[in-house]
């Protein structure tokens, strides 16, 4: 009989000790569809633990599978390794705290670029430059060429639109946006040290 598991890289478990093969992957039994495999227990969060992180490899799926299931030849086809973030209890939601943290975090983002735009253009002395560009073009000498300056205003807030597909809620076209692929990088690139950390915290306890 073969059985094919897809484990996730992570998940997360709230309320109960018991971590179950369904919450940590996808599962898939040639033959029979009756077994309910998925309900195998793979590992139980230790009572009176204060760690809210731990560590399931694949080795622990075959072998809580292959105690259920002696003769199954086990394929898996996803992550090596799990992380499970155990909460005790689902976190309450506080959409007035929510909505203050995002309204910081837009006023920290807004001012930031906003500032880093004007760094800009003071470093690069962009007034002079369009002063330039008008006198270039239409021989009078202006202080503030607005002809200039709107277009260039409408035009660099229709690129960062533009760049980075996102408005209002709305997205341009499917592509993710530039942010969203940093924060999936970093998510990985997290993960991916988390689970470094606690094999070596695995290893150091069995050794």
């Amino acid at each position: 009989m073969d059985v094919f598991i897809k484990p996730v890289k992570k998940a997360l478990i709230t309320g109960r000790k018991a971590v179950r093969l369904n919450d940590i992957a996808e599962v898939y039994c040639q033959g029979n569809t009756n077994l309910n495999i998925g309900d195998t227990i793979v590992f139980n969060i230790p009572e009176n633990s204060s760690k809210n992180e731990y560590l399931i490899s694949v080795v622990d799926i075959v072998r809580a599978i292959g105690q259920r299931l002696p003769d199954a030849t086990i394929n898996n086809v996803g992550e090596m390794d799990t992380i499970i973030e155990y909460s005790p209890e689902a976190a309450n939601e506080r959409p007035v705290y929510d909505a203050f943290k995002i309204a910081f975090v837009c006023v920290v983002l807004f001012g930031g670029a906003m500032t880093a735009i004007m760094s800009f253009h003071s470093d690069a002395q962009m007034p002079v430059i369009f002063q330039n560009i008008y006198r270039l073009f239409f021989g009078i000498e202006s202080t503030k060429p607005y002809i200039i300056y709107i277009p260039y205003s409408i035009g660099l807030a229709v690129g960062i639109i533009v760049f980075f597909n996102h408005f209002g809620g709305k997205y341009i076209t499917k592509d993710p946006t530039p942010i969203e692929v940093q924060m999936t990088t970093y998510e990985k690139e997290t993960t991916d040290s988390v689970i470094d950390n606690l094999s070596r915290e695995k290893q150091n306890d069995n050794s």
